[in-house]
């Protein structure tokens, strides 16, 4: 049907979306646990990312955000954490480019001069209703973004990362589930698990710990621009839980795993996905 596409075109803006996601708990009270800490956060300008940034935020870090095209909700976001009275940075760019994540460290340092918490988060995905409909060009792309990008920016990072710091990936859902239309996707989250089981074994020796956030069906700009008009109707219904996820309600998980309270958890999985039960 025609006209049964997606609202926006990809990446999607977190602004024209409706309903708008929520990006803050109204009745959060921070007691500052990250207080003193950096963190660089990809995706940071919108949806879980731009959660995430704001809580990290409200609870002491100094943020560096890193995201792709979409200026005006990073630059929201931006002001947003300004007025909490803390500094943030905007770096605009292709994750999917080594050179880029190579620069966007330095950047961070030049900035901060440290680094506390990486957060691999930024990713995209395409509707393929048949395997032979992943061009190579997609396929490339999708994993340049997902997975390449996370051995960049851990690579580049790593100078810096001292002995407490925290790497926290976004895998999702479907790594455990799939996903019959995307294929490509889908397999770009299941490496992500694999990626982090194997970056902690290799980093505990260093004390750096490195762990996993797995959302569900969350309501953001990729799922708005990636979706069709009737699909986006049912997002999220089928979980146990009955509704999608809003971004706040997965930063949380992210806190706790760059937080002092997972200190004994490395190589895990968080699942914040409204009650499906996943091995894993």
């Amino acid at each position: 049907m025609a006209k049964d596409k997606p609202p926006q075109k990809q990446p999607g803006k977190e602004k024209y979306m409706n309903p708008a996601p929520v990006s803050e708990d109204p009745n959060y009270k921070p007691i500052k646990k990250l207080l003193g800490k950096i963190a660089l956060i990809t995706g940071g300008d919108s949806g879980i990312g731009r959660a995430t940034a704001i809580l990290f935020a409200k609870e002491g870090a100094e943020i560096s955000i890193i995201y792709q095209t979409s200026d005006e909700d990073a630059k929201d976001t931006q002001r947003t954490i300004q007025e909490l009275g803390v500094d943030c940075i905007l770096i605009k760019g292709d994750v999917g480019d080594k050179s880029f994540c190579e620069d966007a460290v330095a950047q961070t340092i030049r900035k901060f001069k440290r680094l506390d918490i990486l957060i691999n988060n930024a990713a995209e995905q395409h509707v393929a209703e048949n395997i032979e409909d992943i061009s190579e060009s997609q396929l490339l792309k999708t994993f340049r973004t997902n997975i390449f990008s996370m051995f960049y920016l851990v690579q580049a990072a790593i100078p810096y990362l001292k002995k407490g710091a925290s790497i926290i990936n976004t895998a999702s859902v479907v790594a455990y589930q799939g996903r019959e239309q995307l294929i490509d996707y889908a397999s770009t989250k299941g490496a992500i698990v694999s990626f982090t089981r194997s970056l902690a074994e290799n980093l505990a020796k260093k004390g750096i710990r490195v762990n996993t956030v797995s959302p569900g069906p969350i309501w953001t700009p990729l799922i708005y621009s990636t979706f069709s008009r009737s699909k986006l109707a049912k997002f999220g219904k089928d979980t146990p839980i009955g509704r999608p996820g809003q971004p706040y309600e997965v930063a949380t998980g992210f806190l706790f795993l760059a937080s002092n309270d997972s200190s004994y958890i490395t190589g895990q999985t968080i699942h914040i996905n409204g009650g499906h039960a996943v091995n894993g």
